[in-house]
């Protein structure tokens, strides 16, 4: 195991670390443009693309595997799942409650890049195989659908809030 520590590359544990930051700002309520939202769901789901697509290939079982769990858990979460905004303090932006699920998602995703990728170097006709590159990259779909269906829900929830809100310069009932 201290010979795979040893021999991570130091950009692995810089990406490990940026996305720990991530998570725990995730962690407090705060105030985002839609834009902003978006920045680690697409984050991890060009990880988990390019994870998938470099190992197995984008027409792979492996592909079919992560898409059947991103949109399994993605319309979940957009059809079923609460959101976590409400209108911001200023105009166009978005109070996001805090949580521990980015933080979660994220190590869940580097977790399984990071097995993939050791089990590639150490192992790769096992890594190569169905029985652990199916299940890998279903979980990887998984926390990308989770991403992407409360995104979807979040930026949802937040037209419905603009299309409430009161134009600019109107006057406000009393």
């Amino acid at each position: 195991m201290s010979q795979i520590l040893i021999h991570t590359p130091s950009y692995v544990w810089a990406i490990l670390a940026f996305l720990v930051l991530r998570g725990v700002l995730a962690l407090r309520e705060r105030d985002i443009t839609p834009v902003r939202l978006a920045i680690i769901p697409v984050v991890m789901l060009l990880l988990a693309l390019q994870s998938v697509g470099a190992r197995y290939g984008l027409g792979s079982a492996a592909m079919g595997a992560w898409l059947a769990g991103a949109v399994l858990i993605g319309l979940q979460r957009w059809a079923l799942g609460g959101s976590r905004v409400v209108a911001g303090k200023a105009a166009g932006t978005l109070r996001v409650r805090g949580s521990w699920a980015p933080l979660l998602m994220m190590l869940a995703v580097f977790a399984v890049k990071y097995a993939i990728a050791v089990l590639q170097a150490v192992q790769p006709q096992l890594a190569d195989g169905a029985g652990f590159a199916l299940p890998a990259c279903g979980l990887l779909g998984l926390c990308n659908g989770y991403f992407l269906g409360q995104l979807a829900r979040d930026l949802a929830a937040g037209r419905a809030l603009a299309s409430r809100a009161p134009a600019p310069g109107a006057a406000c009932p009393h």
